[in-house]
């Protein structure tokens, strides 16, 4: 099966050995790494605060989508990994605001850390793309 793999525009570009966005045909499904509150340079967006990064990282997901050509809706799954469970509230406090009631399916787990230190939240997600 084909792949084709997206570095958007707005989003930093990965110096490791991954892919941001992997699409697949047929069906046009979209697999987007793990988005974490860093803006295009590379900056960490809402250092202590999990509401400020998870609306960067779900911001970082939907560029993601969109840069493959779908939009929000289009997002079926997502897994999120944050470094605390209580964050768990605020984390879908953001969700709500960002996808009203048109949520996918999501689960959630804490983890003992993240790539950096000051990151308390990761989202990967897939997206299904009509033709």
């Amino acid at each position: 099966m084909p792949k084709e793999r997206l570095y958007p525009k707005g989003m930093w570009r990965p110096s490791g050995s991954y892919s941001q966005v992997v699409i697949t045909e047929p069906g046009r499904m979209v697999f987007v790494a793990g988005q974490v509150a860093m803006d295009e340079e590379g900056k960490t967006i809402g250092i202590g605060d999990v509401r400020a990064q998870a609306k960067q990282a779900l911001e970082n997901v939907i560029t993601a989508v969109e840069a493959a050509g779908g939009t929000k809706s289009d997002i079926v799954s997502m897994s999120v990994f944050t470094t605390d469970a209580r964050y768990h509230p605020d984390v879908n406090a953001v969700r709500r605001e960002v996808f009203g009631s048109d949520f996918p399916t999501s689960t959630m787990v804490q983890v003992v850390a993240l790539a950096r230190p000051e990151l308390l939240i990761e989202i990967n997600a897939t997206a299904v793309i009509s033709k």
